[in-house]
């Protein structure tokens, strides 16, 4: 399936994926930086798993193939890295009141800013244009004085704005061969994986589900949902026919 749905993603060159151009799964385009974009969500689920208790099991379940992946995304470096990771550097050595200290370019992630402030319900509303309005009963002084906080830019950065260099694409070829090795599909299926776990882990340390509950289910509550408790045991496979 993988080898149908990616012609509509390649370059007449078959080298690299077309950002944007359907991947042969309905809703599904093709990432545009899938390399950094999995690194980033790798290293943010593996910082707050950090923060649950060592014996809890979904941790050292979810840590072990978070790293896995991890590591298989970080064993790919696409053409032109070195050169690029040189510029990099560079520019955080440049901007240490933007990066920190000892930063490596792989572990810096990018927060964009937009040249054009957009209200975000004109996005939402399909560019439509929305009365401006403020709830509840005021002066037109008060409103005035709300307005220029409602429509003032939300991005106001304390620190230097940097042109930042996005990290070079993975070929196709390299691309394939995560998506083999992983094993979970194509590597936009495998992003959405990664998004969905990274959310779920805030749902955990919220909900500190680890914990005991504080009231104790009565004794043999579960019993009914053991192994085993409603059949002899596993059932046998059939035996071949001779």
């Amino acid at each position: 399936m993988r080898s149908t749905s990616r012609l509509f993603a390649v370059f007449k060159s078959e080298r690299f994926l077309t950002p944007g151009n359907p991947t042969g799964l309905t809703g599904l385009l093709t990432h545009p930086a899938p390399r950094s974009q999995l690194i980033y969500l790798y290293s943010s689920t593996l910082d707050k798993l950090s923060k649950l208790p060592e014996h809890s099991v979904y941790r050292q379940s979810a840590e072990a193939i978070t790293k896995q992946r991890l590591n298989i995304i970080n064993g790919f470096k696409p053409p032109g890295y070195e050169e690029w990771a040189q510029r990099a550097k560079q520019k955080i050595n440049e901007h240490p009141n933007v990066f920190g200290k000892d930063r490596e370019p792989s572990t810096v992630f990018m927060s964009a800013q937009l040249t054009e402030e957009r209200d975000q319900r004109d996005v939402q509303w399909d560019n439509r244009k929305q009365p401006a309005g403020l709830e509840g009963t005021r002066t037109a002084e008060e409103r005035t004085q709300q307005s220029a906080v409602v429509t003032k830019a939300a991005f106001t950065p304390e620190a230097d704005i940097v042109q930042w260099e996005n990290e070079p694409p993975l070929e196709a070829s390299q691309i394939a061969e995560i998506e083999d090795k992983i094993g979970a599909g194509l590597i936009e299926e495998i992003i959405q994986v990664a998004e969905g776990e990274n959310q779920l882990v805030d749902t955990i340390l919220e909900s500190r589900s680890w914990e005991d509950l504080e009231e104790k289910p009565p004794q043999g509550q579960w019993d009914y949902f053991a192994r085993d408790q409603h059949t002899p045991g596993t059932q046998e496979p059939p035996k071949a026919k001779s």
